[in-house]
């Protein structure tokens, strides 16, 4: 579906939210997301401040996945004999630039990016229940990891944003298969039958 790319961000954004929220232990998150109005957003950084503060899981970039591209066709029976050959998906790659915000906080800053590394370190392969939106009831997995990227390549996400750098990470996240609007092929399992042609074998 084309929701697919939303659907991924929201499953990761509502998993992180709850991470943050079950941080009830001493000096833990919980009360600065909670009571403490601060948010896990889509948004970029630069959308969220100054006026609100938390997390920011910010989608910059969609890549094709080149290793799934050539996926062949699914076959799938559609009765009375008759199968149809249904066009493989898109493979994509989103990447996030993950962002807390804590204003005149970096101890705070620090303390959240610890709970994203953490969360997506204990639960790299994200699904059944935590997966939103259209992943709901599916079989689906999300796969997710921290990507190492050189001081060019987060200069440049900033630069992108026109701000100075702060203190983030990127992850990227591999399943959002965009289905293919194109119809099926229709035909049958078996053409024609030429018995003349057939081999027998014996025992």
């Amino acid at each position: 579906m084309h929701t697919r790319i939303y659907s991924v961000s929201e499953t990761l954004r509502k998993l992180l939210e709850d991470s943050m929220l079950a941080d009830t232990g001493p000096g833990g998150l919980a009360a600065f997301f909670g009571a403490g109005g601060a948010i896990v957003s889509l948004a970029t950084p630069e959308e969220m401040s100054p006026g609100k503060q938390g997390l920011s899981v910010w989608l910059y970039r969609v890549a094709r996945d080149e290793q799934r591209l050539n996926d062949p066709p699914t076959l799938r029976p559609v009765g009375g004999g008759r199968v149809e050959l249904v066009p493989p998906p898109l493979p994509l790659r989103l990447h996030y630039l993950v962002t807390p915000l804590a204003k005149d906080s970096p101890d705070t800053e620090q303390k959240i990016l610890g709970r994203v590394l953490q969360a997506l370190h204990s639960r790299p392969i994200v699904s059944g229940a935590a997966l939103q939106q259209d992943l709901i009831g599916t079989d689906a997995e999300i796969h997710v990891h921290l990507e190492a990227m050189s001081l060019d390549e987060v200069a440049r996400v900033w630069e992108a944003l026109q701000r100075s750098y702060q203190l983030s990470v990127s992850y990227e996240a591999t399943l959002a298969n965009i289905e293919s609007i194109a119809q099926p092929e229709r035909g049958s399992l078996v053409e024609s039958l030429r018995p003349e042609l057939a081999v027998m074998v014996g025992d």
